[in-house]
């Protein structure tokens, strides 16, 4: 009885739990139930555990925690500017779904106005012009103190900020090749998958903090960092697995989907990991508590190599190792099998044999 009365007495509002007397060893149980009325204060303050802390939430974390204990997303916020135009999207809706009127019903359909809030926030992030983050895009060249082009897309539509990003992909990851009387487009990484990298951070991204889609571009991947980790409700694994999907901005996916930014909801890692299913280097995926990063690779195709070729390749993806004596004293075969690989991995043109020297 004591215990719940401090319970009830410093917690508002009254959290859902029970208390359990445990083989009458004098053990008591307490289960706590997550609760909907967030958030939940300890004489007036909310908390959060931090590894093996406990520490009082931000003003940011506070302000989520309110919005979510009334089923309100930030996206559905008013927007703080009233005056915007929609000429991209207006564009895109007659390109790509041939919407013949575009008006303020329109914009109701697609739920991003209002007669009560006016236009709400999602309504701002598709403007013309607004004052919400976009993507900085880097293309490194021989290490990171090289920039070869730095374009910052900022305080536009996110339909401009994607078709902007992908000019600057085309421009360092595609190439024709004339073979004969034709020409062949060469995609050194699959523009499909990164389209669904893009798509993915825009549509999925927390958009209450002032920080751009970072996308860091070198020879051999694409490194992509969206802001904010995985919405409540949804794990590590499952998000990487694709078994559960949580929308955490709505009214822009219901849009970026009809627009045909993203096939199905929930789709793109799945998507993506297809995309390289007959590659040699694989994508990467990386979430923490406030980003997420998905790492394209060069697409290099697999050629059939053996577990034991493949120890190999990752190593020369890795090291600047060229000779075979180097290469040895890191697997776990002699030199002598070690070079037999190399000669089979060389008529599968993965690696250039050289006189002694190497080529991936």
């Amino acid at each position: 009885m004591d215990i719940e009365n401090k319970i009830n007495d410093s917690i508002t509002p009254q959290p859902d739990y029970t208390l359990e007397l445990q083989n009458n060893d004098r053990t008591i149980k307490l289960t706590i139930k997550s609760g909907l009325q967030k958030p939940y204060l300890y004489k007036s303050k909310a908390y959060k555990r931090n590894d093996t802390a406990t520490i009082e939430v931000d003003i940011l974390e506070l302000s989520r925690l309110i919005l979510e204990g009334k089923n309100i997303r930030f996206e559905e916020l008013p927007c703080g500017d009233q005056e915007l135009t929609f000429d991209t999207l207006s564009r895109k809706l007659k390109e790509c779904i041939q919407i013949e009127t575009f008006n303020q019903d329109t914009l109701k359909t697609l739920n991003l106005y209002n007669s009560n809030i006016g236009y709400n926030n999602a309504a701002g992030i598709l403007a013309d012009k607004n004052h919400f983050p976009g993507i900085d895009i880097v293309k490194f060249g021989e290490d990171i103190s090289v920039i070869h082009k730095r374009a910052t897309f900022d305080n536009m539509s996110i339909l401009a900020a994607y078709e902007k990003a992908l000019e600057v992909f085309k421009d360092y990851y595609q190439y024709e090749e004339i073979q004969g009387a034709d020409r062949k487009k060469v995609e050194k990484i699959p523009e499909a998958a990164f389209r669904e990298a893009i798509a993915n951070a825009l549509i999925h991204r927390v958009w209450d903090v002032e920080s751009q889609i970072k996308v860091s571009m070198f020879d051999d991947r694409i490194e992509i960092i969206s802001p904010g980790g995985l919405p409540s409700g949804i794990t590590e694994d499952e998000y990487l697995s694709g078994k559960l999907f949580v929308l955490r901005n709505r009214n822009l996916a219901n849009v970026c989907y009809r627009l045909g930014f993203v096939e199905i909801f929930g789709t793109g890692i799945t998507r993506i990991k297809q995309l390289y299913e007959e590659g040699l280097k694989q994508p990467d995926f990386e979430v923490s508590e406030n980003t997420i990063k998905i790492t394209l690779p060069v697409f290099e195709k697999d050629l059939n190599l053996t577990e034991d070729e493949r120890k190999i390749y990752k190593i020369l993806s890795k090291t600047m190792l060229k000779s075979i004596s180097e290469i040895a004293s890191c697997v776990p075969f002699g030199k002598s099998k070690t070079t037999q690989l190399l000669k089979e991995m060389s008529k599968k043109g993965v690696v250039k044999i050289e006189g002694r020297v190497l080529y991936v």
